[in-house]
């Protein structure tokens, strides 16, 4: 995982962390900022329930999803993306089903991601992380697979 984070200038991280050693060992690679997941400890003082981060003139907004069920980029932007036209960029990004996924909604201006799951495979799923691009106001996403 530290190669696909490589050059990174921040890591935000969208829950189900696993224990601080995690978050120890991804500060290492750059400065990390988490929410909880539904099996962190909603509790421990390094994760929020959500962030909202402000990068190069992009707004980006992160929460796990398990608040909303069976969240998906549609139900995710519903509730968390801009809800008056607005110039700059807006990405939401959420975990919680594990599944990786990149939706641009909104007329193009609302990137939704799921960077999928970093930790060891689980179900029918490939780990991976998302590598989101800011420049000039602007926002863009890859998603990197672990396997």
């Amino acid at each position: 995982m530290a190669e696909a984070l490589r050059g990174v200038s921040r890591i935000l991280h969208a829950g189900d962390v696993g224990g601080r050693a995690v978050l120890a060992a991804l500060d290492e690679i750059a400065p990390t900022e988490a929410v909880y997941g539904n099996v962190d400890d909603p509790h421990d003082p390094a994760l929020a329930r959500e962030r909202v981060v402000s990068v190069g003139g992009v707004t980006i907004h992160v929460s796990h999803g398990h608040e909303l069920g069976r969240p998906t980029p549609e139900l995710v932007a519903a509730r968390y993306g801009p809800s008056r036209k607005v110039t700059d960029t807006h990405v939401l990004v959420f975990g919680h089903t594990h599944r990786a996924v990149i939706a641009r909604l909104q007329g193009g201006s609302v990137l939704v991601v799921n960077p999928g799951a970093a930790g060891p495979r689980r179900f029918d799923i490939q780990p991976s992380v998302a590598r989101l691009t800011i420049a000039e106001g602007s926002a863009d996403c890859e998603i990197i697979s672990l396997a």
